[in-house]
């Protein structure tokens, strides 16, 4: 993906990580080390209680979702510094949803709107993710941000939609960019284990999937002038079974 798409800036949501729930220290660091910018949460994000100290670590780039309660631990917006050939910071928070959604959130819209009434920076560039379940809930917050942010960017269902556009303002939108993990599964779990509970209603812990492990995303390419974007494109990049990590798994 680095060499092909040559990337100034990586964000990655990373609440599934930890055996698709939450996120350690150790993952976020495995992040980080291997360059990625800034990471995002969903309504995962205190899953694993180690990660708090990391969250409300202002030098650490990981945020919670920003319209969860104000009493909530953690970080709700997060700058990455220009560097490189980019002349200007990038802002990224991430908005829970309310529709179908397990995990109680403040209105989306006005938390939006209050998140980018805080940046100190006039015209600023930034990244918005819509952690939501419903489709419609992602495309309202898409029209409602339409000129005012860079993008925004699905994620939560976990399979990559054909939707990515630039709307009519010049915000980049996709419903949802689709999960880093094993497709040959039901959204990242163990299917055998997904049947037996959907078909019988009997608990059933839902262990990792494996097979046929992809990464998902999507590249946006954002005019800094004007802090809009200019094109967006899915990317899917199949693991090589030849190569480590994957090797082992064959």
């Amino acid at each position: 993906m680095r060499a092909e798409l040559k990337p100034d800036v990586i964000v990655a949501n990373g609440e599934n990580a930890r055996a698709g729930s939450g996120i350690t220290p150790d993952l976020l660091k495995g992040f980080l080390d291997l360059g990625i910018d800034a990471v995002t949460l969903g309504d995962h994000c205190f899953r694993e209680g180690k990660i708090l100290p990391s969250l409300c670590d202002a030098a650490i780039p990981i945020a919670r979702p920003a319209n969860l309660s104000r009493k909530a631990p953690g970080k709700r917006l997060l700058r990455i510094p220009a560097a490189g050939g980019r002349t200007r910071d990038l802002w990224v928070f991430t908005v829970l949803g309310r529709i179908y959604f397990p995990l109680p959130a403040d209105d989306p819209f006005a938390c939006a709107d209050d998140m980018l009434a805080a940046i100190p920076e006039k015209n600023p560039v930034v990244l918005v993710e819509a952690h939501m379940e419903a489709t419609s809930e992602k495309a309202a917050l898409g029209k409602y941000l339409d000129g005012r942010v860079a993008a925004v960017i699905g994620t939560h269902t976990h399979v990559p939609t054909a939707d990515a556009r630039v709307l009519r303002g010049g915000t980049a939108f996709l419903t949802d960019a689709g999960m880093c993990g094993p497709y040959d599964s039901v959204i990242g779990r163990n299917p055998d284990h997904v049947l037996k509970h959907m078909t019988t209603a009997i608990h059933v812990p839902y262990e990792m999937g494996s097979g046929g492990e992809a990464m998902c995303g999507a590249l946006v390419e954002i005019d800094e002038a004007r802090g809009l974007a200019t094109s967006i494109r899915s990317f899917r990049y199949d693991a090589d079974y030849a190569e480590p990590p994957f090797r082992s798994m064959r």
